[in-house]
């Protein structure tokens, strides 16, 4: 029996983990089981420990993107599928990768094809940076050239496309949005969804069942301008236990914290600061947890509003989890600085300390795909 598995792509803050978790939460009421796979370029992702406490089968790939870490990717799914497999594996790749149809898909086909059956390739467009991208008259976009190139291949590749964040955009911008992407990916078919209502998802649903083969748009695509979008991302992972500081611990040992403040303050001062430092945001989020419950907020633009991932609804008492994403076209260095002050300088004015902070920055190195098939 084969697993069939689908790529769900798209820049970096597109919505893919919330459509994923859309997509899961359906099959589950239709009586079916679904396996995921997150990847990132450093392990200790907000979107692993959200869909695993949504009560999802869950498995990382991290350290490289599934082009570079191919054969972990097979582990990973093989161990996903076991002796039960799933009706439906949904991988999602990193943001900032593209070529994915070359170096993932075609070598699943070929070299796996008795094993696991490839859903078409669908990628997903957030519209606060896909607008300035393929409309530049509409203002800068605040990336590269470069990082720019890399959005524009992973359109072209789709199998199909998906105009994300529907609800937040009129009808006129959707058809906008829609004659942008004729022009830059023609015969492309493109949906609008929206990962958060839920609206469209069925849509896309339609296209994971699909017998439609996938991987039919391999790319021509320039290593070195590829290499130069992805260097210019400055990469954070910051994990830390918030607990009472020393002096008050017996006092605030049962004082309850509101996790969705905590989470949406976070996000909100790391972003300030990062606008002054004119960094430009591609995705930044902020996960807190103690107590079972877990607030997630996020932001995806430099410009953009501060969206609630998820809401814990009830205060929880220390010690608290608290993991930190961030993307953004700036020094990584610095972006660790801005991460860890403003998470110790929150903790601080609510009474709590960070114990085991650990912060990893890095610009993403050049691809270096273990597999790349022509045909």
């Amino acid at each position: 029996m084969t697993t069939r598995i689908a790529l769900l792509g798209g820049f970096l803050g597109a919505g893919k983990t919330t459509l994923i978790a859309q997509v899961a939460r359906r099959y589950a009421a239709a009586g079916k089981r679904v396996g995921i796979v997150t990847n990132d370029q450093a392990a200790g992702l907000v979107d692993t420990h959200h869909l695993e406490d949504q009560g999802f089968d869950v498995g990382e790939v991290s350290g490289a993107c599934f082009c570079c870490s191919f054969d972990n990717l097979v582990e990973t799914v093989a161990s996903l599928a076991g002796e039960n497999p799933p009706d439906l594996i949904l991988a999602e790749p990193v943001g900032s990768c593209t070529d994915l149809v070359a170096t993932v898909v075609l070598p699943l086909q070929q070299m796996y094809g008795d094993r696991f059956e490839l859903a078409p390739f669908g990628v997903l467009l957030k519209p606060s940076h896909g607008m300035r991208i393929l409309q530049p008259q509409s203002g800068r976009s605040g990336f590269s050239a470069d990082a720019e190139y890399i959005f524009r291949k992973q359109l072209d590749e789709a199998d199909y496309l998906m105009i994300g964040r529907s609800d937040q955009l009129s009808p006129q911008q959707i058809e906008t949005f829609r004659e942008l992407l004729a022009e830059a990916a023609p015969n492309v078919p493109v949906l609008a969804i929206s990962p958060k209502t839920g609206e469209g998802v069925d849509d896309v649903i339609g296209y994971l069942q699909s017998p439609q083969t996938a991987g039919r748009r391999v790319l021509s695509i320039d290593y070195e301008r590829y290499a130069a979008g992805e260097a210019e991302m400055g990469w954070v992972n910051l994990s830390a236990t918030a607990e009472p500081t020393e002096p008050a611990q017996q006092a605030q040992a049962n004082q309850q914290h509101d996790l969705d403040y905590l989470s949406q303050s976070l996000v909100a001062n790391i972003a300030q600061q990062i606008a002054l430092a004119g960094g430009e945001i591609a995705h930044l989020k902020a996960s807190l947890s103690g107590d079972g419950c877990t607030a997630v907020a996020n932001i995806v633009s430099t410009d953009g509003q501060l969206d609630i991932g998820l809401a814990a609804g009830r205060p929880v008492a220390a010690p608290l989890q608290i993991i930190v994403n961030a993307r953004v076209a700036m020094d990584p260095d610095q972006l660790e600085t801005i991460c860890t002050s403003a998470t110790e300088q929150l903790l601080a004015s609510t009474g709590l300390q960070a114990s085991g902070l650990s912060a990893h920055s890095l610009r993403p190195g050049a691809p270096q795909p273990t597999h790349r098939l022509n045909a």
